[in-house]
C-alpha cells in the first residue's frame, strides 16, 4: 500500500483552518483522485514531543493507493485543482512524502 502524506509545518505567521480541511478539501481530494483513492485521514498536531512544547506541524493529510502507478496517474490530472485550493484553508508550504506501508 502507499501512502501520500501532506504535511503541514508550523511557524510564526502561518495559520491553518482544519475545518475546512475536513469537511471541504480533503473530500474533495478524494473525489478528485476516484477509485484509485483507498481511502483518507486528517490529523491535527497538538503538541511537540517534549511536555509543553508546541507542535512542529499544524496537520498531516494521508491519502491511500493501492500502487505508486495509481497515486501518480490519479493526482496528475487533478493537481493543479489541488493545490489551488490551499489558500482556501492555510498560508503554509505544504511537504509531500510518498511512502510504501510496511506495517499496518
Amino acid at each position: 500500500m502507499i501512502k501520500v502524506s501532506v504535511i503541514y509545518p508550523r511557524s510564526e505567521g502561518t495559520e491553518f483552518d482544519i475545518d475546512y480541511y475536513c469537511s471541504s478539501h480533503m473530500p474533495m481530494v478524494q473525489n478528485l483522485l476516484g477509485e484509485a483513492c483507498t481511502g483518507i485521514a486528517a490529523e491535527e498536531c497538538l503538541a511537540g514531543g517534549a511536555p509543553g512544547a508546541p507542535a512542529p506541524y499544524h496537520a498531516m493529510g494521508h491519502l491511500y493507493f493501492e500502487s505508486l502507478e495509481d497515486f501518480q496517474t490519479s493526482f496528475g490530472p487533478n493537481g493543479e485543482q489541488i493545490m489551488a485550493d490551499v489558500p482556501n484553508y492555510t498560508n503554509v508550504e505544504p511537504t509531500l512524502v510518498v511512502s510504501e506501508v510496511r506495517i499496518d
